[in-house]
């Protein structure tokens, strides 16, 4: 898996941004448990199967939803940095930003993590690599469905 795939999975996966698709899921769901406390007083035989289906084809539905909708990654990679217990600031620093998300932010794959999003200069863990890293890596999650603050942004 490469290094951009690592960061944006554990993005995505972190608790902060299931917790809007969870919301809209039990939302969803919710209606279809009234409907089945209902269905057994007027009839199981038809509804049971349409709560079935109506179940199967919501969570593809809510999954697709949630998909689609934009991860908001600063309230996540807050959380993220809270949960660490360490001083790191995300907002600026590539290595803070992979520390963060409980990753190894050693030159080695900040270098393979430089090569994924095509940085041409030279991959010796300088500031200038590092400053534009952190740059295309949020570029490259705001093109792939994550909500970057519009002031890290170019």
């Amino acid at each position: 898996m490469s290094i951009f795939s690592k960061i944006k999975n554990a993005i995505w996966g972190h608790p902060a941004a299931a917790a809007t698709p969870s919301a809209s899921a039990t939302a969803a769901a919710s209606p279809e448990p009234a409907v089945t406390s209902a269905a057994p007083v007027g009839g199981t035989a038809p509804v049971a199967p349409a709560t079935s289906g109506t179940s199967a084809a919501s969570s593809p539905a809510s999954t697709a939803a949630a998909s689609s909708q934009p991860v908001d990654i600063a309230p996540i990679l807050e959380a993220a940095v809270k949960s660490s217990g360490q001083k790191l600031d995300w907002k600026r620093s590539i290595v803070d930003l992979m520390k963060a998300l409980g990753m190894d932010a050693s030159l080695a794959e900040r270098k393979e993590l430089a090569d994924e999003l095509g940085y041409t200069g030279e991959k010796n863990g300088s500031a200038e690599m590092n400053t534009w890293l952190h740059k295309a890596l949020l570029k490259k999650l705001a093109e792939n469905g994550g909500k970057v603050p519009a002031d890290l942004l170019d």
